[in-house]
């Protein structure tokens, strides 16, 4: 397991991929809470077998995936739905997320969560980057992205951590803002600044 462990956050539509293809290129392991997230529900998993169960074959999609739209209006109209998931899911995520953390050999881990400020993950870390950019930029790329309405895009923002919290909380801050020639330089500046850190802890 890498000894040294980076946690890489930012709310919805701030560029978190971007940034973290850009470490992956460098040969940093990742490891995507997004991406477990996805994992831990793939057809004919018992996670997605209860939440079928639970909510209705309306939230499963004619391939048998599951709808993610459809289970997404459903929480975020529903705060006790909204529990009941995350009381089934965030316990299979944190149990395969320390898992992956554990196989990774580069000389840091690069841990992705949009959740890394207002969990305990980012316990788990040794720095805290926060990819930031205004919050009317999130909201027109994820509804370009997602092809969600303002509305719904509104609330995912508003059920996040503020965009000042995840600030005061960083120790490193990417700004999204600048265009990819700027993202690059600085994910290249802070993965020297991580090898330097990584290499003392160890």
């Amino acid at each position: 397991m890498s000894k040294f462990i980076v946690g890489l956050t930012g709310g919805i539509g701030s560029g978190k991929t971007a940034a973290s293809n850009r470490f992956a290129k460098l040969g940093i392991g990742i490891v995507d809470a997004d991406v477990i997230a996805r994992e831990v529900v793939e057809p004919g998993s018992p996670a997605l077998q209860k939440i079928a169960a639970h909510f209705g074959d309306s939230h499963l999609l004619s391939d048998g995936q599951l709808n993610r739209a459809a289970l997404r209006q459903t929480i975020f109209a529903d705060p006790p739905a909204k529990q009941w998931l995350e009381s089934l899911l965030h316990p299979l995520i944190a149990s395969e997320t320390l898992r992956q953390l554990q196989n990774v050999n580069s000389a840091y881990a690069l841990f992705v969560s949009p959740l890394l400020v207002e969990s305990q993950q980012k316990a788990m870390c040794d720095r805290l980057v926060v990819v930031d950019v205004p919050e009317s930029v999130q909201l027109s790329r994820t509804m370009l992205r997602d092809n969600n309405e303002q509305a719904q895009v509104e609330r995912i923002i508003a059920s996040q951590v503020g965009r000042q919290v995840r600030l005061a909380a960083a120790s490193d801050v990417i700004d999204n803002t600048l265009g990819l020639p700027q993202l690059d330089l600085r994910v290249s500046e802070l993965h020297q600044r991580f090898l330097k850190l990584a290499a003392s802890k160890a």
